[in-house]
């Protein structure tokens, strides 16, 4: 029986799921990173490795899929968000049995989850601010069928009276359009390559980010530690010179010493390059 070619809609669905997962591996490998797992080793983590992340992220490409599949050209209302969030604890618990127990990705199926139904809701239209106005409406929804316990994220943003992930993405994901994408496009702009580009990207999160994954491990010395050495990396000219390359490694030994590693801004940081490849002229090159 000869095999159908699938349609351009069902070429779509793949692409935003492939993409998504395409940019959490590009996240864990993109190295030097304070704190986080990267080609180096394990950061300041003690249960993660570059192949458990990599397998962690190859294994939601089946619930990437169905968001986008879902969210296709639907409008933001209480059943698709209700949906997409059976949609997302499904996709952790086929993490979870990757991972064996270990949680990787939940933030990122939060973040990375919403735009990639956002895109979809957009049938691949709309520029990157659009795409994340778009997953803010959704955010914003209530999910009758949420858990009622308190994540170590959720503990940590009511201990401390700090926006978290929740809060980001209902906002419209500012860390993302105000600083991460304008940060990447202004390094590559100055003839900095990409792994500079992007290690620029998330210094620009980490400046002002109340990451919930450093507050939960070391409280707010650590964080007020982290959002000032992401500032000296960027007033030093960026990761592409050696002053700023100086200050990243003076920045990763602090994160090291408070054994706090920046899991949320990592999360940012693979939902910017998803929305740099889906909307920006990134894509073309990707699909080539």
């Amino acid at each position: 029986m000869k095999r159908l070619s699938p349609t351009p809609v069902e070429h779509h669905l793949h692409h935003l799921a492939q993409m998504a997962t395409a940019c959490l591996i590009e996240e864990v490998n993109l190295t030097p990173k304070p704190g986080l797992v990267d080609r180096r080793g394990s950061g300041a983590h003690h249960d993660l490795t570059l192949a458990l992340m990599e397998r962690s992220a190859r294994s939601l490409t089946p619930t990437f899929y169905a968001l986008a599949q879902q969210s296709w050209q639907r409008p933001a209302d209480i059943a698709l968000r209700e949906t997409i969030g059976q949609l997302g604890r499904e996709g952790e618990r086929q993490m979870m049995a990757a991972t064996a127990g270990v949680n990787t990705h939940r933030g990122a199926i939060w973040a990375l989850g919403l735009l990639v139904s956002a895109g979809a809701m957009l049938a691949g239209t709309g520029d990157s601010q659009r795409v994340c106005e778009v997953a803010a409406q959704l955010a914003r929804l209530p999910d009758r069928a949420a858990p009622k316990t308190f994540s170590k994220g959720l503990r940590v943003v009511h201990r401390f009276r700090v926006p978290g992930a929740r809060e980001e993405a209902q906002q419209g994901f500012p860390h993302i359009t105000r600083l991460a994408l304008p940060q990447l496009h202004a390094s590559r702009r100055a003839g900095a390559d990409e792994t500079a580009a992007r290690i620029d990207a998330l210094m620009a999160i980490l400046t002002s980010l109340t990451d919930t994954c450093v507050l939960h491990r070391a409280g707010l010395p650590a964080l007020r530690a982290m959002q000032e050495g992401a500032r000296q990396v960027l007033a030093a000219g960026g990761y592409a010179g050696a002053a700023g390359r100086k200050a990243l490694e003076k920045l990763d030994n602090a994160m090291l010493r408070f054994n706090a590693s920046p899991g949320g801004a990592a999360d940012l940081l693979a939902a910017t390059l998803f929305l740099d490849r889906i909307t920006g002229a990134q894509a073309a090159t990707f699909n080539d």
